[in-house]
């Protein structure tokens, strides 16, 4: 239990549905970004443990990147975070 309403939790559920904590996430100069690293960062964006904010300036994101990443999980699940599936899973522009 959190002792002040603004505390953030010490982990949350990750994407395979282990704890996660900040020890687990990706480090923060990662360039590499697999499907496997980007669900981390949005489970603990969507969890509360890191501020979009915070994640943003920590991996050196543009709040856009990580909106996409995070509506790609939503829509499609992890899946749709491969490289190989953008294609597949974004929006038709026009």
């Amino acid at each position: 239990m959190h002792s002040e309403r603004n505390e953030r939790p010490i982990s949350v559920i990750g994407p395979d549905g282990r704890p996660l904590t900040k020890d687990d996430l990706p480090p923060p100069d990662t360039r590499r970004w697999v499907a496997r690293r980007k669900a981390a960062v949005v489970a603990a964006v969507n969890g509360g443990l890191l501020s979009e904010e915070d994640a943003c300036r920590m991996y050196d994101l543009s709040e856009e990147e990580l909106d996409s990443w995070r509506t790609a999980v939503a829509r499609h699940g992890i899946n749709a975070l491969r490289t190989t599936a953008l294609q597949r899973y974004r929006s038709p522009r026009g």
